[in-house]
C-alpha cells in the first residue's frame, strides 16, 4: 500500500507544479486524491477538512504570525538603514567592504524581519547603489546579497524553526533558537570566505577607518533594533514567557521603536496589516493542506517504507545523512521552504532518530539545507529577487554563485558531520 500511496501521492503532486498549480492546493489535491485509493469517499472527505482545522488549530501557530507582523512593522520601519550602517562597522575593514557588510546587515536584518526575500529586497535596494558607485561589478554584488540573504533564517527568531517545532511533535523552541545561531553565522562567515578572496582579486576598495565617536553613534543608533533580539530570545530561554508570548512582545517592541523612530505613519498601518494577512494566509493554508498530507502518509506507512529503504541502502550514518542532504538540497531548487519542511521533515526526522541524530541538531540541518534551495534555479525566491533590485541578468550571477553556494555546502556537511555546532549552545543554556 505504501508504494501504491507514494507513486499517487507524489506523483500527482508534482504533475500539479509542473502545470503551476500553487504549492498548497497542489498539496492538498494531491493527499485528496491518495486519500480516496485507501478510504471511502466520505471519509476522505471529513477526515481531510478535520485534519485541515486540527493542523492550523494550534496556540504556537500565533507566534509565526506575531512574527511576520512584526517584521512587517520592522521593514517599514526604518530599521534597515540602522543595521546596515552598523554592518559596515563590522566589516569594513576587509577587501571589498561594502560586500562584507552586505553580508553582515543580511544576518541582522534577515533576522529581525524573518524574511530571506526581504531581507535581500532591503539590502539589495540600499547596498547595489554604493557598491555600483565604488566600482564593484554588479554580478559580484547581486551574488554576495543572494547567497547571504538566508543565513537570517537560521538566526532568531525564525519563524521557520517555530513550523519545524509544530511538525515534529514538539521539539523545543527555545533549543531550536539557541541552536541557530552558530549555522547562521557560519552560513555568512562562508559567504564573506568566498567574497574576501574574490574582492582581493578583483582589488575592490577598503571602506575608511571611522573615528570612535562615528563607530558609537552606530553602535547606540542600533542598540535599540537588536535589543529585539536580545529581548525575544533572553526571555523565551529564560522561561519568562512562551515562544507566542515572545513573538506578541516583539509587535509591541517593534511598534514602540516605529513610533520613537517615526518611520511609520498612521496611512502606513493598513498596508502593514494587509501584507500581514497575506503572509499569514499563505502560511496557515500551507499548514492545513500539509497536516492532511501528513495523515495521508501516516495512515498508508510512507514515511516508515521510506525509512525502512534508505537503513536497507545503508547503515552507515554517515551515508545516510548524505543522502539526506542530497535529497534535500534537490528539493530546495524547486520548493520553498516552508512547504518543504512542512512535508519531508515527518519523512526524515523518524530516519534520523533511527541513526541517533537529535532532532534539534535535524532541525537546523533540514533548515540549512532548505535556506540554500532559497537561492538556487529554478525557483530560488532570492535568487529572483536579489537580481531583480541589482537589475542584472540571472545568467550573469550564476558564476560568482556557484563559489559562493560550493561554500555553503562545505558549511553545510561541517553542521550535519559536527552535532557541537548546533548543540553546543542549547546544552550550555540547560535546553537540553
Amino acid at each position: 500500500m505504501a508504494l501504491q500511496a507514494s507513486i499517487i501521492l507524489f506523483g500527482v503532486f508534482f504533475v500539479l507544479l509542473a502545470i503551476g498549480v500553487p504549492i498548497s492546493v497542489g498539496i492538498g489535491v494531491a493527499s485528496f486524491i491518495t486519500a480516496l485509493t485507501v478510504v471511502p469517499i466520505d471519509v476522505a472527505v471529513f477526515t481531510a477538512a478535520q485534519k485541515m482545522v486540527q493542523g492550523i488549530n494550534s496556540f504556537a501557530l500565533l507566534a509565526v504570525i506575531f512574527f511576520i507582523l512584526s517584521g512587517s512593522i520592522m521593514n517599514n520601519g526604518g530599521i534597515a538603514l540602522r543595521l546596515i550602517n552598523l554592518a559596515k562597522l563590522i566589516g569594513g575593514r576587509l577587501p571589498g567592504s561594502l560586500a562584507h557588510t552586505n553580508v553582515v546587515g543580511n544576518m541582522l536584518f534577515g533576522s529581525i524581519s524573518g524574511s530571506a526575500v526581504a531581507s535581500a529586497a532591503a539590502m539589495g535596494r540600499v547596498m547595489t547603489p554604493l557598491q555600483e558607485k565604488e566600482g564593484y561589478d554588479k554580478s559580484f554584488s547581486a551574488a554576495v546579497n543572494i547567497a547571504s540573504s538566508p543565513a537570517g533564517l537560521l538566526i532568531p527568531p525564525s519563524g521557520v524553526l517555530i513550523l519545524f517545532s509544530l511538525v515534529s511533535g514538539g521539539t523545543s523552541i527555545s533549543a531550536l533558537f539557541m541552536a541557530g545561531y552558530l549555522p547562521g553565522i557560519l552560513m555568512g562567515i562562508a559567504v564573506m570566505v568566498v567574497a574576501y578572496f574574490l574582492a582581493k582579486k578583483a582589488s575592490y576598495p577598503v571602506a575608511e577607518r571611522p573615528t570612535f565617536s562615528q563607530g558609537l553613534k552606530v553602535v547606540l543608533d542600533a542598540i535599540p533594533s537588536l535589543l529585539l533580539i536580545v529581548i525575544v530570545i533572553g526571555g523565551i530561554v529564560a522561561g519568562i514567557f512562551t515562544a507566542t508570548e515572545g513573538a506578541a512582545v516583539a509587535v509591541l517592541y517593534s511598534i514602540i521603536l516605529a513610533a520613537i523612530y517615526r518611520e511609520i505613519k498612521l496611512k502606513d498601518i493598513p498596508d502593514i496589516l494587509r501584507e500581514t494577512v497575506v503572509m499569514t494566509g499563505i502560511v496557515l493554508f500551507l499548514v492545513g493542506a500539509s497536516s492532511i498530507m501528513s495523515w495521508v502518509m501516516a495512515y498508508t506507512g510512507i514515511p516508515n517504507a521510506i525509512s525502512d529503504l534508505l537503513l536497507q541502502a545503508s547503515d552507515n550514518p554517515i551515508i545516510i545523512l548524505l543522502i539526506m542532504n542530497i535529497i534535500l538540497l534537490i528539493v530546495g531548487t524547486f520548493m520553498d521552504l516552508t512547504p518543504a519542511v512542512l512535508i519531508f521533515t515527518p519523512i526524515f526526522l523518524p530516519i534520523a532518530m533511527e541513526i541517533g541524530m537529535d532532532p534539534v541538531h535535524f532541525g537546523i540541518v533540514l533548515v540549512f539545507n532548505l535556506c540554500i534551495g532559497i537561492m538556487t534555479p529554478p525557483v530560488g525566491s532570492a535568487l529572483f529577487v536579489g537580481c531583480s533590485v541589482a537589475n542584472v541578468r540571472i545568467e550573469s550571477v550564476l558564476r560568482p554563485l556557484v563559489k559562493m553556494f560550493l561554500a555553503l555546502i562545505v558549511a553545510l556537511m561541517l553542521v550535519t558531520y559536527i552535532p557541537w555546532i548546533s548543540l553546543a549552545l542549547p546544552r550550555l543554556f540547560g535546553l537540553m
